[in-house]
């Protein structure tokens, strides 16, 4: 549990993140009133072998923070807590992926009903769902009974039926657990956890065939009737057990876990917790997307719904070859602003698959990396959309007529209309070599429509923010504002009817200074306003039976932001956004659409 923390006295915070590659440590300081990031350290994971203990992984980080910022820390392996006569932290916190992360099986009665439940509650906890386990999945009991076999989940979370409803399909799905009886990822000596989520009028029958066999806990039920929704209860369920047995198992972590002043939190989950606090206090709507080398997380504040997923089969590198499989190589190409065929872009994938660690050695590999990186978001927000439906704000609410239809008409809680910031993290995004290649795979693979704030994590610091959340609303946010956003600008993007040579919008935007940017944006057509991060006085009036974000043909005058990039207007049209099928055509306009964003530095001059 969280230490007792004043947040009044509190002046020094150390936070790291233990990845599956790296450990970050950062270190965030009051200066001059506010909390900002000073110094950042990072060093290899030690949670395997030859080292198998993660602390040493976590000290060599807080040694380099030692070392550039000229501030004692440690005192050998004790990190110096409280802060006295300028030596030590006040409050040490950190988060974990290492190993892995939090892998989970989900169970439910009905898929597209308590299962989706349980893996709701799963992906919002910051758990990979590694299979969702149903009555109607259309598997075989021996079938399911040996996929539980071969999975070794390092959790399973089990839901269904509602209170005071029938009992079987549900002591059902405990017997093939309990045929299965499913063996822990980590650690041999302990049982496997299981968290009971259902009709509370089964309990006694899953205690019967699971309380031996795993460690089971009982929770509140996930849907405790057909109208209503309860994720809380199993999601820090979830967080808790992950602290006692997942991360008790590993090498190290019974150690660190005994440094932390707070609950050592999974880092998507961590993440999560950022991206809420930040949706709910500034009240706005927010989807932040990671992409990693194996893995793109998504999550999305819309209607005060909190949602996540995880697509587990899209990464930039060691899954760089299922972004292909699953885009197709036309959907690659199509980005791609130079003449190439399949087997010269399998032939770079396999290069990048093979050697994950590897970074683009010229122009055209750049190019090509970031090609895939749009169809890996893209792949991974369709499915987040398709996953992001229902309920009517968090935890509660959603009625049985809603959900039936919307799994039939697969509608969305995700508006872009709606949406005020985008934010992106994650190698290919905060790392790309200029931000306005950042800025050109957001737009082109989310497609905003309206007016919406552009922003990448400037270093990752997130998970370490969101836990820090948790203790000190005040630090998180602020040093979230200030240092960890790097705010990109606005994208503009009219949503309506595409005409050649039609006027999309009209624009008049007050620079500052006594400058104003005034013109026309046409259909088809890309513009960029270099204006630096500071509030601009727009009129943004939409040409005919267009929409810029209040409604069709409504004009308004409004403040917008300008950032590294700048104002980024979007005449390409949304619903639906198509490239010319012309090779010759496309290549032009992309290459275009390059030179007026400033995406690549001399474009002509380049292959």
């Amino acid at each position: 549990m969280a230490k007792d923390i004043n947040p009044d006295k509190v002046n020094v915070i150390l936070a790291t993140d233990c990845g599956s590659t790296t450990t970050k440590a950062i270190l965030i300081q009051l200066v001059d009133g506010v909390y900002r990031l000073t110094h950042r350290g990072e060093a290899p994971t030690t949670v395997e072998a030859p080292f198998e203990d993660v602390t040493k992984g976590v000290l060599n980080s807080i040694t380099e923070l030692e070392e550039l910022s000229g501030r004692k820390i440690l005192d050998g392996e004790k990190i110096i807590s409280p802060v006295k006569d300028g030596i030590g932290v006040d409050i040490y916190i950190s988060t974990s992926s290492a190993g892995g992360g939090l892998q989970m099986m989900v169970g439910g009665v009905v898929k597209n009903m308590t299962g989706e439940s349980a893996q709701r509650a799963a992906l919002g906890a910051g758990a990979i769902v590694m299979d969702v386990l149903a009555s109607n999945d259309g598997r075989l009991y021996h079938e399911k009974v040996r996929r539980i076999r071969q999975l070794r989940p390092d959790m399973i979370l089990l839901s269904g039926g509602i209170d005071g409803g029938t009992v079987s399909h549900v002591v059902e799905l405990a017997e093939i657990l309990e045929a299965a009886n499913p063996k822990p990822r980590l650690g041999i000596g302990y049982k496997l956890p299981v968290i009971y989520a259902g009709n509370i009028k089964a309990r006694d029958a899953i205690a019967e065939r699971l309380q031996d066999k795993t460690d089971l806990t009982m929770v509140e039920n996930i849907r405790p009737t057909l109208e209503k929704e309860n994720l809380k209860p199993s999601r820090d369920e979830i967080h808790e057990l992950f602290m006692e047995h997942v991360m008790a198992q590993a090498p190290g972590y019974k150690k660190l876990m005994s440094w932390t002043d707070a609950p050592i939190m999974p880092t998507p989950g961590a993440v999560g917790e950022i991206i809420q606090k930040i949706a709910k206090v500034e009240n706005i709507t927010v989807v932040g997307v990671d992409i990693g080398g194996a893995t793109t997380d998504v999550f999305s504040v819309f209607q005060n719904q909190f949602n996540r997923t995880v697509s587990a089969n899209l990464g930039m590198s060691y899954s760089i070859c299922n972004v292909l499989a699953e885009s197709g190589v036309p959907n690659v190409i199509r980005w791609v602003p130079f003449d190439t065929d399949e087997e010269d872009l399998t032939n770079r994938i396999a290069n990048k698959m093979i050697r994950p660690t590897t970074i683009p050695q010229d122009m055209d590999d750049l190019k090509m990396e970031q090609a895939i990186s749009r169809e890996a978001l893209r792949l991974s927000f369709k499915q987040h959309k398709e996953f992001a439906v229902g309920l009517k704000g968090i935890q509660k609410e959603r009625t049985i007529s809603d959900a039936f239809d919307q799994s039939e008409s697969g509608e969305s809680l995700v508006d872009l209309m709606e949406l005020n910031l985008l934010v992106g993290s994650g190698g290919v995004l905060s790392h790309a070599p200029r931000r306005h290649q950042a800025a050109r795979m957001l737009v082109d693979a989310f497609l905003p429509e309206g007016v919406t704030q552009l922003a990448v994590d400037s270093i990752f610091m997130m998970p370490q923010l969101g836990v820090l959340s948790t203790v000190h609303d005040k630090a998180a946010l602020e040093v979230f504002n200030r240092d960890c956003l790097v705010h990109l600008g606005t994208c503009l993007a009219p949503v309506g009817p595409q005409k050649t040579g039609k006027i999309v919008l009209d624009y008049e935007i007050d620079l500052g200074d006594g400058k104003t940017e005034k013109g026309s944006l046409m259909a088809g057509e890309m513009k960029l306003i270099p204006i630096e991060y500071k509030p601009c006085k727009a009129k943004l009036i939409p040409g005919k039976n267009m929409d810029i974000g209040w409604g069709k043909n409504e004009s308004r005058d409004t403040v917008i932001s300008g950032g590294v990039v700048g104002i980024l207007l979007d005449g390409r049209g949304r619903r639906p956004f198509s490239l010319p099928e012309n090779s010759t055509e496309r290549i032009k306009k992309l290459l275009e659409w390059s030179t007026v964003t400033a995406e690549y530095p001399n474009l002509e001059g380049q292959s």
